[in-house]
């Protein structure tokens, strides 16, 4: 019987979502069983917020290093180890230490998969170590329902189009706008530079939008996103714009259900606004689609070759239309 499973799971946000599906698997299968993953714990809150979950540890915490010491593990990490009937690593584990020790009891179950995905698109990679537990799908697509509380939300926007007519406030209680006042979400960054689109061709997009804008920003994107940037994109856009400015996961993940479509490059942001099935159009270059573009016919992928430079204003908005 399976009564409780641990998950190690590194990485940053989209490395957690395109986990979602493996973890959908076990909660299918053993509905009452208590899962917990230690890994990214604030990208994991979402899936304790969805039901996936019951609980998630950070990654960071001092005890896990215990795992690849030489030494005995401390006999309280051993016992809580030992409290469950399944593990599931994704850890990187290249000399086998953290394979090493398990099973910690009899009876405990030890599965592991390569933390770098080698099967497309990322997240069947990450189904595939359950079929040895008969655990087998062709659903490859994240979900997260939407949340229902948005914790804190702090949006900004310059102040000349704070209360620009028809712009949507993520930060207020969910709505139901009709189709001509819900925004275009955009997120113009990613972690690579290489990633991302160039800043003048979001520039010249948002000038040709005939919406409202919500644009998305974290910390990657602050530095070329500063208040001179920000006002003078916001002069820009013909019907309004606010500003998502590092908003926690459960707000940022409501405040874009609320978006109309959702435009963005190969980020973790990406894969949020396809978990809450936003129709997207996402903007690649180095990175193969195949793999990290989220799986399910409301994304709409534009590639131009190893570059962004290549993908012009007109290819996006031609998808855009054809996405909303």
């Amino acid at each position: 019987m399976i009564a409780r499973i641990l998950v190690f799971r590194g990485g940053a946000l989209g490395d957690f979502l395109v986990t979602l599906p493996a973890l959908r698997l076990l909660r299918t299968r053993w509905p009452e069983a208590k899962i917990e993953l230690v890994g990214n714990a604030g990208a994991a809150g979402l899936g304790v917020q969805c039901g996936c979950l019951d609980a998630a540890h950070s990654q960071h915490e001092a005890r896990w290093s215990a795992l690849f010491a030489p030494a005995p593990l401390p006999p309280a990490l051993t016992a809580w180890l030992g409290g469950f009937d399944l593990i599931l690593n994704y850890w990187p584990d290249p000399d086998r230490i953290l394979a090493g020790r398990f099973p910690v009891r009899n009876g405990q179950i030890y599965l592991a998969g390569s933390a770098a995905p080698m099967i497309a698109p990322a997240a069947r990679h990450f189904c595939e170590p359950l079929g040895a537990l008969g655990l087998v799908t062709d659903d490859f697509r994240s979900r997260l329902p939407c949340p229902s509380k948005l914790n804190g939300a702090d949006l900004r926007g310059p102040e000349s189009e704070t209360d620009a007519p028809g712009a949507e406030n993520p930060g207020a209680p969910p709505s139901h706008p009709g189709p001509q006042q819900a925004p275009i979400a955009i997120h113009p960054g990613s972690g690579s530079a290489a990633k991302n689109w160039p800043d003048e061709r979001w520039r010249e997009l948002v000038a040709r939008l005939d919406t409202p804008v919500l644009l998305v920003l974290g910390e990657a994107e602050l530095g070329r996103w500063n208040s001179q940037a920000l006002a003078e994109l916001a002069a820009l856009c013909r019907h309004g714009m606010k500003v998502a400015d590092s908003l926690p996961l459960p707000a940022l993940a409501a405040a874009l259900r609320r978006c109309r479509l959702f435009l963005g490059h190969d980020s973790g942001v990406s894969h949020l606004a396809a978990a809450v099935g936003r129709p997207c159009v996402l903007l690649f270059g180095p990175t193969d689609p195949a793999m990290w573009a989220p799986p399910g016919p409301h994304v709409r992928v534009i590639r131009r070759g190893a570059t962004l430079e290549s993908i012009s204003v007109e290819d996006v908005l031609k998808a855009c239309a054809v996405s909303m």
